[in-house]
């Protein structure tokens, strides 16, 4: 889906519950930067989705529905960077972790957010697979170090993220350990 699309659904949503742009905005963002969204000039950060739908009371999926799987190789960044967002809420870590990857360059204006994202897909697959029998260790610590390591990036920088992902990564290490001796 590309920010057009998701502008339109943001303003249809906002005109069904018969508010003004004003109202919708509060403190959280400005009217301005609503009315980019809502044209489709600008894409709403991962935050600001979710503090759009709390004030709309609709689902953050309704404003962005499943993405087609087979269709990423045609999608703009815009969309592959919404629909890695719509995986992370769906809980579908491991397109999350493929689709952010494929975005995490150093000149892309979202980096910042990217980052934050991807380390938070990386430390919840390596939690979700750290449960499992049959997981493979190597994957869950690489995933945990790339957590830690994305995690103190930027200006979306987590340091309650960083310090779960290196507890997790120090608990699979001591497991790892025990087993050897």
């Amino acid at each position: 889906m590309d920010s057009i699309e998701l502008g339109k659904r943001i303003r249809e949503a906002r005109l069904s519950k018969k508010m003004t742009q004003s109202e919708v905005v509060g403190t959280f963002i400005t009217r301005n930067m609503l009315s980019q969204i809502e044209s489709g000039t600008a894409t709403p950060s991962f935050k600001t989705l979710e503090y759009l739908s709390g004030v709309l009371d609709i689902p953050v999926n309704q404003l962005i529905p499943e993405p087609e799987q087979n269709t990423v190789t045609h999608l703009t960044d815009d969309e592959q960077y919404l629909n890695g967002k719509q995986y992370l809420l769906k809980h579908n870590y491991s397109l999350a972790i493929t689709t952010f990857e494929n975005l995490l360059i150093e000149d892309n204006p979202l980096y910042d957010e990217i980052s934050a994202l991807l380390a938070k897909a990386y430390y919840e697959e390596a939690k979700a697979l750290s449960g499992s029998k049959g997981s493979n260790p190597q994957v869950l610590i690489s995933y945990l170090k790339k957590a830690v390591q994305l995690s103190s990036k930027g200006l979306f920088s987590n340091r309650e993220l960083k310090t779960s992902s290196l507890i997790l990564l120090d608990s699979l290490l001591e497991e790892q350990y025990n087993e050897k001796l």
